[in-house]
């Protein structure tokens, strides 16, 4: 038998003996089985958390959320369990800086309705409420920290929070904003500042870091499948004045390895380690999803071009888990979708949504059912009858919430109900504890969007 797998668009055929093999060499680009956009990670005690935009699908990003909060242990499997920021999932959200701690509270700052806010918590989880909400209940909104058409002609989004070595606080936003902040954290303090950068037009997705007493300044380029980031860097202060290196773009789409438009992201470390957090754009519109690789630097500390791979990283050598499936089946099947190019003729990918993608160990493929199918089925066959400890869904859009029935079948014949849930919850894996035997599972779907990113049995 022959299972159809796609990675981002790129039809492969593998043998059952070789997706086996694909399970232990498998890419881990993209990491969140979800489309998701303009990454802010950031990891506090043993746990990454991944602020993010959740994409609107095709309909744009007036569709865009809710606010959920994918977190991991180890950078490979993302989990999310309710909406971290319950106010904001009421109005338009995206583009959140990843948290900070400032004392015992944590702060981050999301564009919401189109301009910058402050939000605040106890816990990187949450939940975040902004700055001043009480304010909605007299029927005016709070005030925003930075609006939309922001002073000095830059743009009220896509905030980055930055605290120096001396505790100063700086924010920076879209078309090259800049101000330092409070301590309170909800304020700005002083002028803003415009940051002079060496190529111009419109730029968004700031990210800033230091290292080694270097501050860094990464600035995007254009958009669509032409995003790409440049940098400068200053060894005085967050506002400069900055050096402008020989190489200064160093992420932009690489059409060998068929990775489009680097866009809004964020730069975070372990120890020693940088890596670079992007959405990629090859799916069009708002269909991005989350990579992550390396950053490298030379001995002056000017920063080596990304190399943008699909194999991503795993710094933690997770090693995967999982039963063999024989087979998958489905009771429809979406039909393909070529991906259209907005700039670049030469972006070319058609999606496929078959049953076997969902146990193909990639976050980038999905099996999808028809539009029509109003009951729709998934069947997964494993190699024999075995004692099953737990099945790991991660579903379409889980963003919108999923009930369904989980069954299990030693025949494929008389199946008996082992899992599920008849209320709609809004979480990503959906896991059921079996601890029984079985080589048959078949998902029943009851609400929600009828397809399923990864199907994980253990």
């Amino acid at each position: 038998m022959k299972l159809f797998k796609s990675l981002l668009g790129i039809g492969l055929c593998l043998s059952i003996a070789e997706a086996t093999v694909a399970q232990t060499t498998r890419n881990y680009n993209p990491i969140i089985p979800d489309l998701v956009a303009d990454p802010s990670i950031v990891k506090f005690g043993d746990t990454f958390y991944c602020y993010a935009t959740t994409d609107g699908y095709d309909k744009g990003l007036a569709t865009s959320g809710p606010p959920v909060l994918w977190q991991s242990k180890d950078l490979v499997n993302w989990s999310f369990d309710g909406i971290f920021f319950p106010s904001a999932a009421k109005q338009l959200f995206w583009a959140p800086s990843y948290a900070k701690k400032v004392g015992k509270d944590y702060f981050f700052y999301p564009t919401v309705n189109t301009h910058i806010y402050v939000a605040k918590a106890s816990s990187p989880k949450g939940p975040f409420k902004l700055v001043g909400e009480d304010t909605f209940e007299k029927g005016k909104a709070p005030a925003p920290l930075v609006l939309m058409d922001g002073p000095k002609k830059t743009k009220g989004i896509d905030a980055e929070i930055f605290i120096d070595d001396d505790k100063t606080p700086y924010l920076f936003w879209a078309q090259r904003g800049a101000a330092k902040l409070k301590p309170n954290m909800t304020e700005l303090d002083g002028d803003i500042q415009v940051i002079q950068t060496k190529r111009n037009g419109y730029s968004e997705g700031p990210i800033f870091f230091k290292r080694k007493g270097i501050y860094y300044y990464m600035y995007t380029l254009s958009g669509h499948e032409h995003y790409a980031y440049a940098y400068q860097y200053s060894k005085v202060s967050p506002f400069g004045p900055y050096e402008f290196p020989k190489e200064e773009i160093i992420a932009k789409t690489d059409t060998t390895e068929k990775i489009y438009g680097p866009g809004h992201g964020n730069v975070f470390n372990i120890g020693d380690d940088y890596y670079f957090t992007y959405l990629e754009f090859g799916r069009s519109g708002t269909n991005r999803q989350v990579w992550i690789n390396k950053m490298d630097f030379n001995e002056d500390g000017t920063i080596k071009p990304v190399k943008l791979t699909n194999k991503g990283v795993n710094p933690l050598n997770v090693k995967d888990k999982g039963l063999k499936i024989e087979e998958t089946s489905a009771s429809s099947t979406k039909p393909e979708y070529k991906v259209p190019h907005i700039y670049d003729a030469t972006l070319k990918r058609t999606e496929y949504y078959n049953p076997a993608n969902a146990t193909d160990w990639s976050n980038g493929t999905r099996w999808m059912a028809d539009a029509n199918d109003s009951l729709a089925t998934f069947t997964a066959k494993l190699s024999k009858s075995q004692t099953i400890k737990k099945v790991e869904i991660y579903f379409v859009k889980p963003t919108a919430g999923h009930a369904y029935i989980l069954e299990g079948s030693q025949d494929g014949k008389t199946w008996v109900k082992c899992g599920g849930h008849d209320d709609i919850q809004i979480k990503s894996p959906h896991t059921d504890i079996l601890n029984k035997k079985f080589q048959y599972l078949r998902i029943k779907f009851l609400k929600g969007v009828a397809g399923i990113w990864e199907f994980k049995v253990q």
